[in-house]
């Protein structure tokens, strides 16, 4: 029986669409023959995950989302896992949605203790775990009512700096302004003017150390000769320990006790001395002696021919007598000429 080419085109379209259908479903993680290790999940909502998406168990990839539907009312996801072979899953086991904005959500199964093993067809205990921008929304709805309240206080506090601040505040700002600036200026001239005193090359401040650099160095040029006048004290230093000292005042002490005896007698009118210190008539009649010897010699002075006789003077002088000295700057021809 021949078969004509229609009928082997028909034929091979017809397997070309079957296969394409099968290969289609099997991309899509979906089966005709449903045959294999089934779980179910329920979840309030699907945060992106779609069939086909991978299932992990502890990190391990170990088979794919299956089927997801809704309920009628859309509160409830179900999810339809198929897993590559058959695992030993504890029944408090959990499952999470894992949400990647970067890349597509994945269904995670988190082991439990129990010795209870799931059998294919049970349901997992679902875990609804917030994706990364619920995460996210829910970290920056505090800091946005906060940054909101704080929008408020400072809407508050500049209507209440409107308010304080009238024309005569503002003007008092303005001075205050120009104040800074002029504090700002001379503060500006003052640091001028102490760089220039702590210029090393110009200042005051090069100069005093010059000084002190001239002072160190005249210290080092004479410092032979400081060591000889230390020398010198101490030697000066050690004859002095050297010398009994004790001796030396002890002996002063007697000295300055015969001193005091001394003067204890003279200040007393017992002995000569302090009868010639202390007797004022005694005194007196000195006086009287002392003027009436100068007057005597001022006459004689004088007046020698009253006195000696001798021819080769002339004859006697018979002027008066002197009833008193002479001055001091006088002579005896001032005298003889009055």
């Amino acid at each position: 029986m021949k078969i004509s080419n229609e009928t082997k085109i028909g034929a091979l379209t017809i397997i070309a669409i079957v296969l394409l259908f099968l290969g289609f479903n099997f991309l899509k993680g979906k089966s005709l023959f449903k045959t294999g290790y089934y779980l179910y999940a329920k979840f309030p909502e699907s945060n992106g995950l779609v069939a086909s998406n991978v299932v992990t168990i502890n990190g391990f990839q170990a088979g794919t989302v299956s089927k997801i539907s809704a309920s009628k009312d859309l509160k409830e996801i179900d999810v339809e896992v198929k897993l590559n072979q058959a695992y030993d899953i504890p029944k408090n086991s959990t499952a999470n949605i894992s949400s990647n904005p970067l890349g597509a959500s994945s269904l995670e199964v988190t082991l439990g203790d129990s010795k209870d093993l799931m059998m294919s067809g049970d349901t997992l205990l679902t875990v609804l775990t917030p994706g990364l921008l619920g995460q996210m929304g829910r970290q920056i709805r505090p800091l946005a009512e906060s940054a909101k309240n704080t929008l408020q206080h400072i809407d508050t506090v500049m209507q209440n700096i409107n308010q304080v601040m009238d024309s005569s505040a503002r003007g008092d700002i303005q001075d205050i302004v120009a104040n800074l600036s002029v504090v700002t200026k001379n503060l500006t001239q003052t640091t001028a003017l102490l760089n220039k005193a702590l210029d090393l090359q110009t200042g005051a401040f090069a100069g005093s150390i010059k000084n002190i650099n001239s002072f160190t160095k005249n210290l080092a040029d004479n410092n032979q000769q400081f060591d000889s006048v230390m020398n010198h004290l101490n030697v000066a230093t050690a004859k002095f320990a050297q010398v009994d000292l004790a001796t030396t005042l002890n002996k002063l002490n007697g000295s300055m006790e015969q001193l005091s005896a001394i003067l204890a007698k003279a200040n007393s009118t017992d002995g000569s001395l302090g009868a010639l210190l202390n007797d004022k008539e005694l005194y007196n009649n000195f006086n009287r002696t002392a003027k009436s010897l100068q007057t005597l010699l001022d006459d004689l002075r004088v007046h020698p021919k009253r006195y000696v006789n001798i021819s080769v003077f002339g004859r006697k002088d018979k002027g008066n007598y002197l009833e008193k000295p002479l001055p001091q700057d006088s002579t005896h021809a001032d005298f003889r000429n009055r």
